[in-house]
Parts: structure tokens; sequence; C-alpha cells
């Protein structure tokens, strides 16, 4: 079988990189459309968010097949069927969620020797093994790094590691599009 493509979508908060993930896999040709959905409604605001987004997916002139996957990316990879278009939104919740795993016990992933390296690695093949099945796969992640270094060891840790990750992400892509106030940039 052809390994189906891989679309990396990056850009600012609100900048429009899920409505334009959205639309391609809309416009494509896929049997099925997943989303895979990496948000935890740990808050109001992402509560509200994640209403807004499924709200947006009703309004689709397709069905969507949503699969809450907040960290354990490989576990969709079971539910996936050949010819399926996947979108996993996004990258920078699944790095949040899973640098602090664990830290209801004392001991959150991101300080525990090798556990992140362990879940990048894990969800970067989760992402090459998704296109094995799966006619195309959409991948959106915010750009944070544009913003002033933070004064917080914490937050510049998440920015750099996300950094790396969206390198490795382009690198495995077919595709790397930046949104910018609603207007998709390819650069790959």
């Amino acid at each position: 079988m052809v390994r189906g493509d891989i679309t990396f979508v990056s850009g600012g908060v609100r900048s429009g990189k899920t409505a334009y993930a959205e639309g391609l896999l809309e416009g494509s040709d896929c049997s099925r459309l997943v989303y895979v959905a990496t948000g935890l409604p740990a808050d109001p605001e992402m509560e509200e968010r994640i209403s807004r987004h499924r709200q947006d997916r009703r309004r689709s002139r397709r069905n969507w097949v949503t699969i809450e996957r907040p960290i354990d990316l490989p576990g969709v990879l079971t539910m996936i069927r050949e010819g399926d278009g996947v979108l996993v939104d996004c990258i920078t919740t699944w790095l949040a969620n899973a640098m602090y795993e664990g830290f209801e016990t004392g001991s959150s992933c991101h300080e525990q020797p090798g556990c992140m390296e362990e879940k990048i690695g894990e969800m970067l093949n989760a992402v090459v093994r998704l296109a094995e099945t799966a006619s195309a796969v959409v991948i959106v992640s915010n750009e944070v790094l544009d913003e002033p270094s933070s004064g917080y060891e914490e937050t510049r840790k998440y920015a750099e590691t996300l950094g790396r990750i969206h390198r490795q992400l382009v690198k495995i892509s077919d595709r790397a599009i930046e949104m910018d106030a609603g207007i998709p940039h390819r650069w790959k």
C-alpha cells in the first residue's frame, strides 16, 4: 500500500489552523474523516473550545468520527481504517498533557529522565504509522516560538521541546503550512 500524505499545519493562536486542516480533509476523497482530539476539559475556557470545535464539525458537510486521545496517540492506530483522513488537533496540547502526565502523583513526565523522549518518539512513530493506513494525516500545532522567551524554566522547556517536535514533524511531512491571520503559507 502507498503511504498516505502527511501535512503539518502550524500557526499562532486563532490563526485558522483547525478550520484550514478540516477543510483539507473535507475536500479530500478520504472514505472517513477522523478527528483525534488531544484536549482535556480541565477548565471553562478549554471546555468552551472543545464544545466549539465539536459544533464546527457537526456543521460540516461530511461526518467526522471523534477520538479523544489526550496523550496516547499510538492507541488510535487500531481505530484507523484504510482510506481514512485523520486530523490530530493539536500537538501543542498533546505536549502539555504529556509533560504533566503523573503530576497528580508528584512525578510529572518532564521531571523523569527519558520520559519525554519516549513519549515524543511514540507520538512521531504513531504519525508515521497512521500514514501507513490512512490516505491523509493532518497534524495541527500552535506556533509559540515567535513569542519572547519566558522567564519561567518550565515554559522555556516547553517551547524548546515544541520547537524540536515541529522540526521532526516537518521532516516526516509531505507538506508544511503556516497559517497567518487565516492565510496559509506553504513552506514545504
